[in-house]
C-alpha cells in the first residue's frame, strides 16, 4: 500500500501539472475493485484549484466547489501524460481519467474514487475521522499521542497503522519505525511511556518527510542496493545492528506482515 510519503510526492506532480488548468474531459470507468463509479462530467470546464495530499487520501478540488477524492489502496497509481503519449497501463486498468489541454492525468487499479460537494467533505467518515497528518506542517503531535493513548489496549503495530490515530504511516514505516526506537510491535500502546510513543511520532516524521522527493524509499541512510531498510523485508536475515535474524509475522485484522528484531526489540518487562 502507498505511504504517506508516495502520496505527497503524487501530489506534488498532479499539482504541477493540473493547478491552473481547465479540465476538458473526465470521466470514471469500472475498474479493478471500484465499486462506485462517480460522474466525473460535472468537472468539465471546470478549472482545478488545488492538489493536496491528507494522509493517504488524495483530494483534487476544481472552482465550482466540487472535489475528486482517491485512495490508491494496495495498487493504485496515478500517471501524468502528455496528450497523446500512450500509457505504461492499458485503459481497462483506468479508473478515472483528467484531461486538460496540457496534460492528461490518469488513476489505474482504484477502488476509491469519490467526487465530493463541500457538504459531502465534512460528512465523509474516512476524512473526518483521519489522525493528525505526519507531513502536514501543521502537524499537531500532542493530538496524534492523545489518539495513540486512545489505543492503549492495541498491539503498538497496529495502533501505528491506524489511519485515525496518525496518518501517513504505511506497513514499511511501522516496522522500520518500531525497530529504530527499540519498541517491540506486539507491545501493547499502553506498555510505552509518553515519550516513547513521541520519539515514535518524531521518527516517523523524519522519515517521511525524507522520502518524499523520490526515489528509492530509505531509512538506513545508505542508499545502496539492498541497504536502505532497517527490517522490512528482510526476515531471516541478520539484523543490522546486532546479527540475529529478523522475524516477520502477520499482524491485525488485514493480517499486515511485521518486521522486527526479537533482540533489538524485545517485549517489554
Amino acid at each position: 500500500m502507498p505511504e504517506g510519503d508516495t502520496i505527497f510526492r503524487t501530489a506534488h506532480v498532479l499539482r504541477a501539472a493540473l493547478v491552473g488548468r481547465r479540465v476538458t474531459l473526465a470521466r470514471a470507468q469500472p475498474g479493478p475493485g471500484l465499486r462506485r463509479v462517480p460522474d466525473l462530467s460535472r468537472v468539465v470546464a471546470s478549472t482545478v484549484t488545488s492538489v493536496e495530499a491528507r494522509g493517504k487520501h488524495l483530494l483534487i478540488d476544481f472552482d465550482n466547489g466540487l472535489t475528486l477524492r482517491t485512495h490508491l489502496r494496495m495498487k493504485g497509481s496515478w500517471h501524468r501524460y502528455r496528450p497523446g503519449e500512450p500509457w505504461r497501463l492499458p485503459m481497462r486498468q483506468a479508473t478515472a481519467i483528467l484531461e486538460t489541454a496540457e496534460s492528461v492525468a490518469v488513476l489505474f487499479n482504484a477502488p476509491t474514487v469519490e467526487l465530493l460537494t463541500e457538504a459531502d467533505q465534512r460528512r465523509s467518515r474516512p476524512l473526518r475521522e483521519l489522525g493528525p497528518d505526519l507531513l502536514s506542517r501543521s502537524f499537531d503531535a500532542d493530538e496524534a499521542l492523545r489518539r495513540l493513548r486512545e489505543r492503549d489496549g492495541d498491539e503498538l503495530g497496529n495502533a501505528l497503522l491506524d489511519q485515525r490515530a496518525v496518518a501517513g504511516i504505511g506497513n514499511v514505516y511501522k516496522s522500520e519505525v518500531a525497530f529504530l526506537e527499540r519498541m517491540n510491535p506486539w507491545a501493547p500502546v499502553a506498555a510505552f511511556d509518553d515519550h516513547q510513543l513521541r520519539g515514535a511520532l518524531r521518527t516517523a516524521r523524519r522519515l517521511l518527510q525524507a522520502n518524499t522527493r523520490g526515489g528509492a524509499r530509505v531509512t538506513t541512510g545508505s542508499t545502496a542496493r539492498g541497504e536502505g531498510l532497517w527490517v522490512y523485508g528482510r526476515s531471516g536475515r541478520p539484523c543490522r545492528r546486532c546479527g540475529t535474524l529478523i522475524r516477520s509475522a502477520r499482524q491485525g485484522e488485514l493480517a499486515r506482515l511485521t518486521y522486527w528484531c526479537p533482540r533489538c526489540q524485545a517485549a517489554p518487562t
